[in-house]
């Protein structure tokens, strides 16, 4: 098929709808003699006439050929009118969509638990969000395939190629578990240094940004103890006397576990945003999860 026999087609369809050349053109809002030049090519394109006068003077009546035609025509026109047609809203309570949120398990806590929540209060099973890691390498061109829908990180760490958006600001602070023997007020430099201390780290590290801003300092901490998952440290952090420095917002979601102390000393804060790649900015179902985000953060 040339791009030309598109346009064909449609008329074809109509003409075989109204069995009139004069109904069929004012359908279609172009003049009878354009309409009656598509039907001469049409005949040549499937070498038959297609339509051919009535007996009764009023109409036209389809040729066996295009009786063959017309079923197969019309529901092929129609699931290609379906396929390039824009959804004008996105609708959670029957949406089929699965959402692929890039994010570790400190900014998933902090951003996309409630979203979660949320999506699982539609009760609409076949409404899916899965979170995965936020890989430093490929994740532009995962997003470019389809494959990851938003990016939840830190901002100044966004891709440039990525459209964002700011939702919050957090710091650091110090958790130790309650009832920890030290009691609840604020240590020094000193006493903090002198804690034991849990860490994440995948690799088997016992280095964060908390010991270059200690080592800036003069000082440095005992740590003791390094888990690959934020979440798990909550959980080290309650059978033991150890503490952590990790995202406020994080380990309010544990303060039934934990006491939330202030640091001996200075740490830069950091901001969370959401970042897309710009072919979904104006997709109806990225633009409904972005506004769930915004949302639940007050934004």
């Amino acid at each position: 098929m040339k791009r030309s026999d598109l346009y064909l087609l449609i008329s074809l369809d109509t003409l075989l709808d109204e069995l009139n050349v004069t109904r069929a053109a004012q359908r279609m809002h172009i003049s009878q003699p354009t309409l009656s030049g598509h039907l001469s090519r049409l005949r040549e394109l499937f070498q038959d006439p297609l339509l051919v006068p009535s007996e009764t003077g009023r109409g036209m009546v389809p040729t066996e050929r295009a009786l063959a035609l017309r079923a197969g025509l019309a529901d092929a026109l129609s699931q290609l009118r379906q396929a390039v047609a824009q959804p004008h809203e996105f609708d959670p309570a029957s949406s089929a969509r699965t959402f692929v949120v890039a994010a570790n398990d400190s900014v998933f806590t902090i951003l996309a638990l409630d979203v979660m929540a949320e999506l699982m209060r539609y009760g609409n099973p076949e409404l899916r969000m899965a979170v995965v890691p936020p890989y430093d390498t490929g994740l532009v061109e995962r997003m470019a395939r389809g494959e990851v829908d938003l990016f939840l990180g830190d901002i100044d760490k966004v891709p440039d190629t990525l459209k964002a958006r700011f939702l919050l600001s957090d710091d650091f602070v110090l958790a130790q578990r309650r009832d920890h023997p030290r009691g609840t007020g604020a240590p020094d430099l000193a006493e903090y240094c002198a804690l034991n201390h849990v860490i994440v780290s995948s690799r088997a590290e016992f280095t964060t940004p908390v010991d270059t801003a200690l080592a800036a300092l003069g000082s440095s901490r005992k740590v003791v103890a390094a888990v690959p998952s934020y979440n798990q440290v909550a959980l080290v952090l309650s059978q033991t006397d150890g503490v952590a420095t990790l995202p406020r917002q994080l380990l309010q979601r544990y303060s039934a576990m934990v006491d939330l102390l202030a640091l001996p000393f200075a740490m830069p804060s950091f901001r969370l945003a959401m970042a897309w790649h710009p072919r979904v900015q104006s997709d109806a179902a990225s633009i409904w999860i972005r506004e769930c985000f915004l949302r639940v953060q007050g934004g």
